[in-house]
């Protein structure tokens, strides 16, 4: 277990350092177009380090107003089952308290296991009354 202490900040990490975290993390890897656009399109970020180094984050995504998605939960490995995944939760459910309109739509795609965490956050399976769906543009 990691004891180095883990600094929050509220602001998307570097292209490097996110496709980085996304391989770690064992996340789907992105092109460095796309996350040049993506970084600078997000509403809110949540990142933290330990000795300087990102070791883990997510995001907020959307209009602002009507629907918003949760992205990029990701905990580097050697972080993972200390707590942090709550922590980044916590910054991303208070922007979305503070921030979003009464009756806002928030999504999110879970992995499992991690769908338990969001369960005790309210999110609910979309299933049997509605679907999720995706479509990747290949170039």
């Amino acid at each position: 277990m990691k004891e180095q202490q883990v600094r929050i900040v509220r602001e998307v990490p570097d292209a490097e350092n996110y496709a980085a975290l996304r391989k770690q993390a064992g996340l789907s890897p992105r092109s460095e177009q796309g996350i040049k656009i993506g970084m600078g399109n997000s509403l809110f970020a949540v990142s933290l380090y330990a000795g300087g180094e990102l070791i883990g984050m997510g995001r907020v995504i959307g209009d602002g107003g009507c629907f918003l998605q949760i992205v990029d939960i990701a905990v580097r490995p050697d972080y993972q089952g200390q707590g942090l995944g709550k922590v980044i939760m916590n910054e991303l459910m208070d922007y979305l308290k503070r921030e979003t309109p009464a009756d806002a739509y928030v999504s999110l795609i879970a992995d499992q296991p991690a769908d338990k965490l969001y369960l005790k956050y309210g999110f609910r399976y979309t299933a049997p009354d509605s679907l999720g769906m995706y479509l990747r543009i290949a170039k």
